[in-house]
């Protein structure tokens, strides 16, 4: 029988909720399991609802489910909030004193952490009462706890085995319809996030210089490059705010280092002058627009793909710009050190376009992220020039690209201003220098747009198609396949490479089919509206989610029944 269990952790901040999914992802990666998991928080130290939600499966998840198997409420409010969710066999353990309901599971978990050693460790008594309930071997969770607190002083790791054990022994006998004979494969990839994925991805780019302003979703990003740069040669800055910390990373690439920064929506808002300063002196930069709902503050931990018109326009005027989208923490990874590659070679900002859903799940990376062999550079050798006034850092080529030399790393005078200017760096307002800047600047354009790879389609073919970008991949995927098994022809489409926009491959795409729906996590259909202004065709409807919450694959399945009724 297929595995597909959705287990929520719930509870308020500061109550362990996310060491019990970590604990559980870790048992279900080693058993050689797939899963996906999803953070939900609110934005406070402590006080809201907040859960970890855990889906599990014998074979590749890229989307939460909606129904709920198995609830770890730890307190009375969660279970109230969330108990509704629960299938009509699910259970929830919990900490009640007195008669439980008939779905759920008394377990005194403060009780039994006390009685391990102390009540820091009820996260590890309710990690072990789930796997207990799942029929999972609790040796592997043993074996975590050991790799974890060995070295620990005192008795910690006794402490949270003996946790661990009380837990699990408490449920064990009890039956749950969930319940499976766990066969200890080899696992099947590493765990990984979003966050790491771009930190790992920006490392295999070459990227020297990272610097930010904390800002949620986009902080784990830079977190990740802290905690290795003491293995790789990176310089991590935080600066006092986002403005700072893009005009940071312009000067670090001025003078010769890949560099990036990551924010969210309003963060970019911020550093949208930076970014015309960076267009306008032609240095390459990379900046990761981690997305949540706003205007404003709006939702700030929440998720959303409400900036894509925006980066695509970001900055006053016009200028060539890549804006990548991935929708897993491989493509993250793989498009991070694209970014660095492309934005260098054409002399011009490339954006990443993430989102909370895709920086902070976890997910099975079943191949390992390999970074390239050899890392080009676009930088001229200026050594041997023999006038250093010579050299022309704006100069007028058929690509639009110039010849890019470093300030004092060679004999060439290297010159740039944030104002228009000749083709060697000097302000003018000539009008012809303008136009001549203007066109140069224009004319990368046909070989960016030569750099954008297609969609990626699955069932191509069919009579309709489902199409969307960012980390709604994993969930559009799988509503194609419900609907496929029902009789419906459907088939998906998701985007990666959304500017310079595709349009000649996506129209080859979409006129194939009958109709066309974009999915997105935005009010306006953004996608469609940038599809119909590309390639003259008109979505038939939009499938659209903007509560701050990712998309389950039964609602676009029921979505788009809507539409088809």
């Amino acid at each position: 029988m297929a595995i597909d269990i959705t287990v929520k952790i719930a509870g308020e901040a500061g109550q362990g909720i996310q060491t019990v999914g970590d604990l559980l992802s870790l048992v279900c990666q080693k058993a050689g399991l797939y899963l996906m998991g999803i953070n939900d928080f609110e934005s406070r130290i402590r006080g809201g609802y907040s859960f970890f939600q855990l889906r599990i499966s014998d074979r590749p998840v890229y989307a939460p489910c909606p129904e709920v198997d198995l609830l770890v409420a730890l307190n009375q409010k969660s279970y109230d909030a969330y108990h509704r969710e629960l299938t009509s066999e699910g259970l929830s353990l919990i900490d009640i004193q007195g008669e439980p309901l008939a779905n759920q599971v008394a377990i005194p978990i403060d009780e039994l952490a006390a009685k391990a050693g102390g009540k820091i460790a009820a996260n590890t008594v309710a990690a072990g009462a789930c796997l207990g309930l799942l029929g999972a071997p609790i040796q592997i969770l043993e074996g975590i706890l050991t790799d974890r607190f060995q070295n620990k002083p005192g008795n910690v790791l006794e402490m949270n085995l003996s946790a661990a054990r009380l837990g699990f022994d408490h449920v064990r006998d009890i039956g749950f319809f969930k319940k499976f004979k766990w066969k200890m494969e080899s696992s099947k990839g590493a765990l990984i996030d979003g966050s790491r994925a771009i930190a790992l991805g920006a490392l295999a780019g070459d990227c020297r210089i990272a610097s930010f302003y904390p800002m949620s979703p986009a902080t784990g990003v830079m977190t990740h490059l802290v905690s290795l740069a003491d293995e790789f040669p990176i310089v991590v800055e935080q600066a006092e705010d986002e403005i700072a910390a893009v005009n940071i990373i312009v000067g670090a690439s001025f003078a010769g280092a890949r560099a990036m920064t990551s924010t969210s929506g309003g963060g970019f808002c911020l550093m949208t002058e930076g970014l015309g300063l960076a267009a306008i002196t032609e240095t390459p930069i990379v900046i990761v627009n981690a997305q949540r709902p706003g205007p404003a503050t709006g939702l700030p931990t929440r998720t959303a793909q409400g900036d894509l018109m925006f980066v695509i326009n970001a900055s006053q005027d016009e200028f060539p710009r890549f804006v990548l989208a991935p929708g897993t923490p491989a493509e993250a990874f793989e498009i991070t050190i694209r970014a660095f590659h492309l934005s260098e070679k054409y002399q011009v900002p490339a954006i990443i376009l993430a989102d909370q859903t895709l920086n902070d799940s976890i997910y099975i990376a079943e191949k390992p992220l390999a970074a390239p062999q050899k890392v080009e550079r676009f930088i001229v050798d200026d050594s041997r020039m023999e006038s250093p006034s010579d050299y022309r850092r704006f100069a007028v080529t058929e690509s639009g690209v110039s010849p890019r030399a470093l300030p004092c790393n060679g004999k060439a005078l290297v010159i740039a201003t944030g104002n228009e200017h000749r083709e060697d760096g000097h302000t003018s307002e000539v009008d012809s220098d303008r136009i001549t800047m203007m066109n140069k600047r224009n004319a990368k354009w046909p070989a960016m747009l030569s750099e954008m790879l297609p969609p990626e389609t699955d069932h191509g073919e069919s009579d309709i198609l489902l199409v969307g970008w960012g980390s709604s991949k994993g969930a559009i995927r799988e509503s194609a396949d419900l609907l496929r098994k029902q009789g419906v022809s459907v088939g998906a489409v998701h985007m990666t490479d959304l500017w310079p926009f595709p349009a000649d491959t996506v129209k080859k795409i979409l006129e194939k089919c009958n109709r066309f729906f974009v999915v997105e996590q935005n009010s306006t259909a953004q996608l469609g509206r940038l599809i119909r202004e590309q390639t003259g065709l008109a979505h038939n409807g939009a499938i659209l989610k903007y509560d701050g919450r990712p998309f389950f694959p039964s609602e676009i399945v029921d979505g788009l029944k809507r539409y088809l009724s």
